[in-house]
């Protein structure tokens, strides 16, 4: 029995080393760069596993950019909790959105995969905008337009909605300067749920002002109007 199981787990263990030896090589060199060979040597894998397992280079490098942050989409998440009151859905946005910060190196090489990608693209970071960046903005727009009971998003709701989603992208991008400056904000899973709580305090009084900015515009053109 204890050997059936060992054969069940290896493939999977073998494909892991694999993802996470190419985001490795991938992070430090590029697509370009890299080589399979590289990868293989480091994973403790023969070249032939990654025909097997993701078809070739392109599907291996694929696999080290998306599956290390999650295999589940936060949009998804947050789209199923959106009857909540929006503090308990912003909640849940954040720490979804900030758990794999919580794998520490990992969660670095994934996002300096990323900076590559944008300077030497090859098409997935728009599939991940796309499939998951868009979604998630869309889903959070949606909130909010129904928070502020607009019938469609305006402009500034989209302002809005970059900079509640900002505050915590700057965890991801900052990794290093928040790593100089205040190594203990990230230190641990417990630290990370912390930032995640205060986050939605601070999106609730960024969104607070918005509605009473909103109000004070509607009632100087109240009062411009009885002017005229």
């Amino acid at each position: 029995m204890a050997k059936h199981t060992d054969n069940l787990t290896e493939p999977q263990d073998a494909r892991s080393c694999l993802v996470m030896a190419a985001l490795r090589i991938f992070a430090e060199k590029g697509f370009a760069a890299a080589t399979t060979r590289n990868i293989c040597q480091l994973a403790g894998a023969n070249i032939s596993a990654i025909r097997y397992y993701f078809g070739d280079k392109a599907g291996l490098y694929r696999a080290a950019f998306i599956e290390p942050m999650g295999d589940t989409p936060c949009h998804l998440a947050l789209a199923a909790c959106a009857d909540l009151p929006l503090p308990q859905a912003l909640a849940l946005f954040f720490r979804e959105f900030l758990a794999p910060l919580k794998q520490g190196e990992t969660s670095r090489l994934a996002m300096k995969l990323r900076f590559r990608e944008m300077v030497e693209p090859t098409g997935v970071w728009q599939e991940e905008i796309d499939a998951e960046i868009k979604p998630l903005h869309d889903v959070l727009l949606a909130l909010l337009q129904r928070h502020f009971a607009l019938a469609e998003p305006d402009d500034d709701l989209q302002r809005l909605a970059f900079a509640v989603i900002g505050m915590a992208v700057h965890f991801y991008v900052g990794q290093d300067v928040v790593a100089c400056l205040a190594p203990q904000l990230l230190a641990t899973p417990a630290d990370i749920e912390i930032l995640a709580e205060r986050l939605v305090g601070y999106a609730v009084a960024i969104i607070a002002d918005e509605v009473q900015r909103r109000l004070s515009v509607g009632s100087d053109s109240l009062s411009d109007t009885k002017t005229s």
